[in-house]
């Protein structure tokens, strides 16, 4: 298995990991561990940035307000 060493660990943020090892009845190593397989294993997240000009190709040519228009006149 492979070793990582964290250097400049707040002090703040080590205590956090160490009492939530405490309460999980884990190690801190142990919770460490844990904490990264959790993140690691975390579907990446998209930002809505990413869905910018998708299906620009369906509305080539539409004139969008007059398509507004017509839907709203089907509501009634």
């Amino acid at each position: 298995m492979a070793t990582l060493n964290i250097k400049n660990l707040p002090d703040s943020l080590y205590r956090k990991i160490q009492a939530r090892a405490k309460r999980e009845r884990r190690s801190v190593a142990q919770e460490v561990i844990h904490i990264l397989s959790q993140v690691a294993d975390q579907a990446p997240r998209l930002s809505i940035l990413d869905l910018q000009g998708l299906g620009k190709e369906v509305w080539r040519g539409v004139d969008a307000a007059r398509y507004v228009k017509k839907e709203r006149r089907g509501w009634d």
